[in-house]
């Protein structure tokens, strides 16, 4: 059996169609994974859509997905790290590992990275091939579902942590999976006040579930009066921008203290007109934007949050698939009325 079903973004239109395709042949340095859950992302919808983006970007035939854990069945000849029965995640940006950021730490922003299941071939399938750099090796016992998240997981931890958090207050703009993980990360790591910033009824009641201590929906209540309320008119420490939403760019440095951090993840998808003066210059904030994980400081973060078990894991993934109802996980996703959403090629 040489065969493998696999999700494939087959023509560059809306959709995706579930079929099969070759079980990937691997180079010297790869390894073979048999995938064992595999999680949807923004992205993945994004490319589902076929939106600007990925128009732009996305060039079909291409297996989808980044997100995943799985079972290492066969390592290259120069393999040396990992073993097979390794059950293991993958930093999913394949970077050069020569350039001048990459030697001096900096890898996460490679300029020649390849993104795994955006540029490679990707990860909703039986099987996929990724360099042994890549590869995490993860603790067994750990349910893969839950191992399966610990990309777009460290994505929150990155943007948490990119500064002081410990008794801080800290706003989570935008409660989409990655915005429910930061808030579940912002309390696990001592941050004094948690406050959540979201419209969608169900992912409110996520982040309460998760541990906000405030959730606010601006479409219902003055987001940057609420803000200065509770926290006592000086607003908050730390700014979580998880949405991309130019109003709510413009409204957080409104309410965020003077001399705070703000940590931009969500990516806009028009120009943000802004107050560089007053929102930023005069109240000397600190403008930090995100780009993937650390490699491999973030990794070794979240490997701690896991083992801590403050993180409500249980309460983040809210829906498990079969691979085949990978159209249900995009309406889900399409709908907002989840959290991460994970598919398994083979559930029993």
């Amino acid at each position: 059996m040489n065969k493998m079903k696999c999700v494939v973004k087959s023509e560059p239109k809306e959709g995706a169609i579930l079929t099969t395709r070759e079980i990937p042949q691997i180079g010297p340095n790869e390894i073979l994974v048999k995938v064992l859950a595999t999680s949807i992302c923004g992205t993945d919808y994004h490319i589902y859509s076929w939106d600007a983006w990925s128009q732009k970007r996305i060039k079909p035939p291409l297996i989808m997905g980044h997100e995943f854990a799985g079972e290492v069945i066969k390592v290259g000849e120069k393999v040396s790290k990992v073993k097979i029965g390794d059950i293991v995640s993958a930093e999913t940006h394949i970077v050069c590992g020569k350039c001048e950021l990459c030697a001096t730490g900096k890898a996460h922003i490679c300029k020649d990275t390849l993104i795994l299941g955006v540029d490679t071939q990707g990860t909703f399938a039986e099987y996929v091939a990724i360099p042994e750099d890549n590869a995490w090796v993860n603790d067994p016992s750990i349910p893969p579902e839950y191992l399966c998240i610990q990309e777009p997981l460290g994505n929150a931890v990155h943007t948490v942590l990119s500064g002081d958090i410990i008794g801080k207050t800290i706003a989570v703009v935008g409660c989409g999976p990655i915005g429910i993980m930061a808030v579940a990360v912002a309390k696990a790591v001592g941050a004094a006040k948690v406050i959540a910033i979201e419209v969608n009824e169900y992912r409110i009641n996520l982040a309460k579930e998760v541990g906000a201590d405030v959730v606010i929906n601006p479409i219902k209540e003055d987001v940057i009066k609420r803000v200065l309320d509770e926290t006592d008119g000086m607003g908050v420490d730390v700014v979580a921008e998880m949405s991309g939403n130019s109003t709510a760019i413009q409204q957080a440095l409104k309410y965020i203290k003077l001399g705070g951090r703000m940590a931009m993840l969500g990516i806009p998808t028009e120009d943000v007109k802004l107050d560089v003066a007053n929102g930023i210059v005069f109240k000397g904030v600190q403008i930090h934007g995100i780009v993937g994980r650390r490699m491999y400081e973030t990794w070794h973060q979240v490997k701690g949050l896991l083992a801590s078990g403050n993180l409500k894991l249980d309460k983040i993934v809210t829906h498990k698939l079969p691979l085949e109802d990978f159209e249900k996980g995009m309406e889900l996703m399409k709908s907002g009325n989840c959290g991460k959403v994970v598919l398994f090629p083979n559930m029993k």
